[in-house]
C-alpha cells in the first residue's frame, strides 16, 4: 500500500492511456509505480446460522401459523440482518415441525 507524498492518503490504482499509475484525489500521480497488486479477502460470517440454530426453549411462544404443518404457534426471534436504518428480521420457528420462516415486517 503506498500513501500520497502530499497529502498523506491512500494512492490508488487507474489506467491512463493504457498504463496503471497510482494517483491521489488531491491531483497526485505516480507515473512509475512499483508492481501494482489488488487483494481483497472474505471471511464468512455464521451469526445468522447460530441464530436460526438457536435453543428453540429459550425462545418466546407467539400465535403464528407455520405454512408448512399450520399449526397456530411458533417460537420467534429478531435480527437485525440488514443496514441500520431498517427494520430488523423476525423469524419463526414452528412448535410442532420445527420449521423455519421470516416475516420481515
Amino acid at each position: 500500500m503506498m500513501f500520497c507524498p502530499k497529502c498523506g492518503s491512500i494512492l490508488v490504482p487507474k489506467q491512463e492511456k493504457k498504463k496503471n499509475i497510482l494517483s491521489c484525489s488531491c491531483g497526485y500521480t505516480n507515473k512509475k509505480p512499483e508492481n501494482i497488486e489488488l487483494k481483497e479477502t472474505f471471511k464468512k460470517d455464521d451469526t445468522n446460522n447460530e441464530a436460526v440454530n438457536a435453543d428453540h426453549e429459550s425462545l418466546p411462544l407467539t400465535e403464528a401459523e407455520c405454512p408448512k404443518c399450520q399449526h397456530d404457534k411458533a417460537y420467534f426471534w429478531l435480527i437485525q440482518t440488514r443496514a441500520g436504518d431498517e427494520p430488523e428480521t423476525k423469524f419463526y420457528k414452528c412448535e410442532k415441525c420445527k420449521h423455519i420462516w421470516r416475516d420481515y415486517n
